[in-house]
């Protein structure tokens, strides 16, 4: 048959009527999806993103940001337009705050912290007791090992208090007054947590000024305060940033029981496992625990939390 129609000519007309045939099915196809809703089509409508709106006013521990500044507006506007749509990420925070919140609330207000003082440790380390950074700041709070060391936290090979939550957060607590009292603020208490108290004095200085929103500072600190003012609105109001995160997706607070530890533990993994749990748990709840075993030479008394499962 085919032969026959190559040789008349035919097959020229057939293949152009099977071209025209499936052009007519695509549109029909296309129109298809373009039909309202009432016949539970598909509507294709043009996707647009608008920016989320800046609050009237923002305060961090309670001292106002001066947003009728241009250079302050759009500084903090900046942040907020960056965590608001990094979805991944800021639902990630969302989700663990109410398992970490918990824990360090009560240690800021007990060392006569502001509340807003939480989201540092968002800025910090994402909510993450293992973070590290590249210059080895390392837990909860990103703290360097001197700093460590100055304030009294312990290490060594065997153990990091850097890693240990509520021991990592009242060092915190007291670096943080200490920057309060030398500069007398909240706000530049926080500037020079991530800038560090001698750069921010320098440039105190240098520039005649001590108000951290008329200084002149290091990218990474000018963008700090705002980051964490970002994040304070978000996670307070995450609905207002278009953030739909019901309880039952957050991640729960986990309830411990806390064991004594006054000798040596020759074998952790053994040691999880006699409390009923095991290495990974121990490990994951005690993350300043650094490695398969506890020396404890000079016979200390450590607390660990062990988690209750059941």
């Amino acid at each position: 048959m085919i032969d026959k129609l190559k040789s008349k000519g035919w097959w020229k007309y057939v293949l152009s009527l099977i071209i025209v045939a499936k052009i007519v099915l695509v549109v029909f196809a296309l129109s298809a999806l373009k039909t309202d809703n009432s016949n539970n089509r598909l509507v294709v409508s043009e996707l647009k993103y608008a920016p989320v709106k800046l609050p009237h006013s923002v305060t961090f521990a309670g001292e106002r940001m001066p947003l009728e500044l241009f250079d302050v507006q759009e500084s903090l506007d900046r942040e907020l337009q960056s965590n608001a749509f990094f979805h991944s990420q800021t639902i990630r925070y969302i989700k663990l705050a109410p398992r970490y919140f918990p824990i360090i609330e009560p240690i800021l207000k007990r060392e006569g912290i502001p509340d807003d003082f939480k989201y540092l440790a968002v800025a910090e380390s994402g909510l993450n007791p293992r973070a590290v950074s590249p210059s080895n700041a390392v837990g909860f709070w990103q703290i360097l090992e001197g700093t460590a060391k100055d304030y009294g936290l312990e290490i060594n090979s065997e153990i990091d208090e850097r890693y240990h939550i509520e021991k990592s957060t009242t060092v915190f607590c007291k670096y943080i007054k200490d920057s309060y009292r030398r500069f007398g603020t909240w706000t530049m208490a926080a500037a020079a947590y991530n800038g560090g108290n001698a750069r921010i004095e320098r440039q105190i200085q240098r520039q005649k000024l001590s108000n951290f929103y008329d200084l002149l500072l290091a990218e990474e600190t000018r963008r700090y305060i705002f980051r964490i003012a970002a994040l304070k609105l978000i996670l307070e109001e995450p609905e207002k940033y278009n953030f739909d995160v019901k309880n039952d997706e957050k991640y729960p607070f986990i309830k411990t029981r806390e064991v004594e530890i006054n000798g040596a533990v020759a074998d952790l993994g053994a040691y999880a496992i006699n409390q009923g749990i095991n290495y990974k748990y121990l490990k994951d709840f005690n993350p300043w625990l650094r490695d398969d075993k506890l020396t404890n030479a000079k016979a200390k008394k450590y607390t660990v939390k062990i988690p209750i499962l059941n």
